[in-house]
């Protein structure tokens, strides 16, 4: 078999598909991807496809998520879960050097930026659009390790066909159909009549994996029918968010009484930004050992909804749950544009449903938005407040 061209669709057959999986390993790398486990679809190592969840969906709403059984054979039949893929190119705690003492001295020694290649499989667009976000964000910071692990993945997608009750991709402009910064694109066609998977090349490595593996040109058919899934899937989106004028609605209003109705309900438990894939606030912390010849320097996940993140001289420069949240929302959705030129939000919708009162991001704006354009200030003991 030859190498496709770069930009080429072509057709696999479901019972091919492990062979897609043979082609990526051939290539030298890892395959990590949806799996099933403690009753959630998160990412892990996939050895072989019974490692997918085959047959499975999630529901999810506001504060809720559930698997269920599908009345197919799909293999993505789901949209996203609780982990994002920040979790391979940012670990949530990595040592970043060891100093061993020599003498009156110290010799520092970095952590090797060597890693086994990995192939995340399964990527939707709108985590395309996170790991951008996260290229330019660490990019900007100059971070070796993160450079190092990132430019050994392949990064395999998959077109969404079906979208989560709290998606808000389209309004973000992040999804839910792949335009690029992929290796290969997949779109599982799943009729009565058949299985099979439209391919599209993003890359020279994509191309090289396919280079053994049974594929076929897609006909014309077979690209409308991809084209209509993912057009279905942004149609029948639930959720969405006005996002012109949002930075300044929101910079401009820190007292209004909005943030202290939804500090009410917020527990500032961080879940929002553990799930998010975009989130990047970290602390570091020096680990000696008991014989004192020798440290290390490990980096871990923090938030800016801990107190401690907002320290100085030790005392936090946000001191209360409301003005955390607004701090949150504001560099989200706001001033995270003039750091690095985009929203840091790319509309998947993992906050609202792992927060556990149900705090929706996109009710919290429209709320500010609806009273903006009423030109009136609310009382701060009213709106949609839950118990």
């Amino acid at each position: 078999m030859s190498e496709p061209k770069v930009g080429a669709r072509l057709l696999l057959d479901r019972k091919d598909f492990p062979k897609l999986l043979e082609g990526i390993r051939a290539g030298g790398y890892q395959i990590v991807g949806p799996t099933m486990r403690d009753g959630a679809i998160v990412y892990g190592p996939i050895r072989e496809e019974a490692d997918l969840p085959i047959g499975w969906t999630d529901r999810q709403e506001a504060g809720q998520y559930r698997l269920e059984r599908r009345s197919d054979a799909a293999l993505f039949g789901f949209t996203v879960g609780p982990h994002s893929w920040k979790k391979y190119l940012f670990p949530s705690h990595e040592r970043l050097w060891t100093a061993r003492r020599t003498g009156t001295s110290f010799e520092v020694t970095a952590e090797s930026d060597g890693s086994t290649p990995l192939a995340f499989l399964g990527v939707r667009a709108c985590e395309l659009a996170a790991i951008a976000i996260q290229d330019k964000v660490f990019g900007m910071a100059g971070d070796p390790s993160y450079a190092a692990r990132r430019r050994s993945v392949l990064r395999i997608a998959v077109q969404c066909g079906q979208a989560g009750a709290t998606c808000f991709c389209v309004s973000m402009g992040t999804g839910p159909g792949v335009r690029g910064n992929h290796d290969l694109a997949l779109t599982e066609i799943l009729t009565p009549e058949s299985h099979r998977f439209l391919i599209e090349v993003g890359s020279e490595a994509g191309a090289h994996v396919l280079a053994k593996v049974p594929t076929r040109p897609a006909s014309e058919a077979d690209s409308q029918s991809a084209e209509a899934l993912v057009a279905h899937t942004a149609a029948s989106m639930r959720r969405s968010m006005e996002t012109k004028g949002i930075r300044d609605l929101l910079v401009l209003n820190p007292e209004h009484p909005r943030w202290e109705i939804v500090a009410r309900r917020c527990l500032a438990c961080t879940n929002c930004t553990m799930a998010c894939p975009t989130c990047f606030c970290n602390t570091t912390e020096e680990v000696p050992d008991l014989s004192g010849e020798k440290v290390e320097r490990w980096r871990r996940w923090d938030s800016c909804f801990n107190s401690g993140f907002s320290e100085l001289h030790g005392t936090p420069v946000r001191k209360t749950t409301q003005a955390r949240y607004r701090q949150w929302l504001t560099h989200k959705l706001g001033t995270w544009h003039d750091q690095f030129g985009s929203s840091g939000c790319v509309g998947c919708g993992r906050c609202i449903v792992w927060c556990p009162v149900g705090i929706d991001l996109t009710e919290e704006v429209a709320a500010l938005q609806a009273e903006a354009a009423q030109g009136a200030t609310p009382n701060a003991g009213t709106g949609s407040e839950r118990p």
